[in-house]
């Protein structure tokens, strides 16, 4: 199978940090404090506004726009992929990045959540450009401050530590953070992705001309999941690290459904 090639020394590596919550969000701020800690060489190309959940789209029914911040920081008016995509292919066209950095995100992106992630989608578009690609989330309850200095703190290690040692180059990996003080986590482990029940809510509501409108509702019901899962890492105050595969295909159905064809 074809793998990235490790990264044993990430001082000398390029590294691109986007997200899906805009470039003036908390967690791409504290993603590039992370990113610099591991090399002087860091590029920040992120969505000019928040883009959560909004998946793996690409925008192609309108031109985009890359507006420059400052020095190796630059806004795209578009998607998390579209970010990616214009950082690898159009802003760093001179050079690769070695390695696309994702996040941090405000709140947690495990089980179902990857689907719809923008987060993951960067990562994922990274990915599929050829190069090696994380994804990190801060998991927090929404009552309390997000507690950013828990991924500040851990995120370094993990990142040396996987970019070490590479992974198949049609896998990105997702990290998912407990919303624990730094020195209460456990631990990581490696875990597959859960399954948990959406409790999403429709909120239907009247407008002033009696139509109806909805809201889908942005919480989900917390489960500490099957052993194994990133949720029951998370709730075991543990850090979950899960490789998700880019490709989609289920290999254990193909047999079964060719032999429908014979």
């Amino acid at each position: 199978m074809p793998m990235f090639e490790a990264i044993p020394d990430l001082s000398k590596a390029r590294i691109l940090v986007s997200n899906d919550d805009g470039i003036e969000a908390q967690g791409i701020k504290v993603l590039e404090r992370i990113a610099r800690s591991l090399s002087p060489d860091v590029w920040v190309v992120a969505p000019s506004s928040e883009q959560s959940a909004v998946a793996h789209s690409l925008t192609v029914r309108r031109p985009l726009r890359i507006i420059r911040h400052g020095p190796r920081h630059f806004a795209v008016d578009g998607t998390p992929t579209d970010s990616v995509l214009l950082g690898v292919r159009q802003i760093l066209a001179d050079r690769r990045p070695d390695l696309v950095l994702s996040g941090v995100n405000r709140g947690c992106n495990m089980a179902d959540d990857v689907t719809y992630s923008g987060t993951v989608a960067a990562a994922m578009e990274g990915t599929l450009l050829g190069v090696p690609s994380i994804a990190l989330s801060q998991q927090f309850t929404g009552d309390e401050a997000v507690r950013w200095d828990t991924a500040e703190h851990w995120a370094p290690d993990i990142i040396r530590r996987v970019t070490a040692v590479g992974w198949p180059d049609n896998v990105l990996i997702n990290v998912n953070f407990p919303d624990l003080p730094v020195l209460e986590i456990s631990g990581v482990d490696i875990v597959r992705q859960g399954k948990r029940r959406i409790g999403d809510e429709l909120t239907e509501r009247i407008d002033p001309r009696g139509q109806p409108y909805y809201w889908v509702g942005g919480q989900r019901v917390e489960e500490q999941g099957e052993p194994g899962t990133d949720l029951a890492a998370t709730a075991g105050g543990r850090i979950a690290v899960t490789p998700l595969c880019v490709d989609f295909t289920s290999f254990d159905s193909m047999d079964r459904l060719s032999s429908a064809f014979q």
